[in-house]
């Protein structure tokens, strides 16, 4: 079984190229290659998300579906078909946009790696493919959007203590900001 690995070619090029591994070879190849191309992939994943395009990709799909979501127990069937077109929009759009980055990309391969590196990833980047993967983490993400735009997200005040940061001898006009 043949399976695609990333590696980086050139001293200083942004060029990530997929190249043929046999398995029996896959764990002896050059690893620090393998991990800068994957670095370089997640790289262009962050950068990919925190675009526009990306952003309203999924604020229109979201605002679109959000008030199917309840927080209940049971999950309702037209969460399915919900589920399966995010993960459609969504992936596809990062898909291509990978493609057309980094020439030959392979999202199988990619995946393979990701299963091999998920302590590596960073948590927004974690939790975002995870949503492609896992219903439960995608229901979450709908609750958490629907409570946001319902003004029902967590109040975060509570936990605020407010400190001064400056100091005791500091003079300040018109007024004193130490204790006596």
């Amino acid at each position: 079984m043949d399976l695609k690995e990333l590696s980086v070619l050139g001293c200083g090029d942004n060029t990530v190229e997929m190249v043929e591994v046999d398995e029996e070879n896959f764990a002896l190849s050059n690893s620090s290659a393998a991990d800068a191309a994957f670095d370089a992939v997640i790289g262009r994943i962050e950068d990919i998300i925190m675009e526009e395009e990306f952003q309203q990709l999924q604020q229109s799909f979201m605002d679109k579906h959000y008030m199917e979501f309840d927080d209940s127990d049971e999950n309702k069937l037209s969460y399915t078909p919900i589920f399966n077109d995010y993960v459609d929009l969504l992936e596809r759009h990062l898909e291509q946009q990978l493609m057309d980055r980094i020439p030959g990309f392979n999202m199988t391969a990619f995946t393979h790696l990701l299963m091999q590196h998920k302590e590596e990833v960073p948590g927004d980047i974690s939790d975002m493919l995870l949503s492609f993967t896992d219903f439960m983490a995608f229901k979450e993400m709908f609750l958490d959007y629907r409570a946001e735009k319902e003004g029902k997200g967590p109040d975060l005040s509570q936990g605020l203590v407010v400190t001064s940061l400056s100091c005791t001898g500091c003079k300040h006009t018109g007024s004193t900001t130490g204790t006596s």
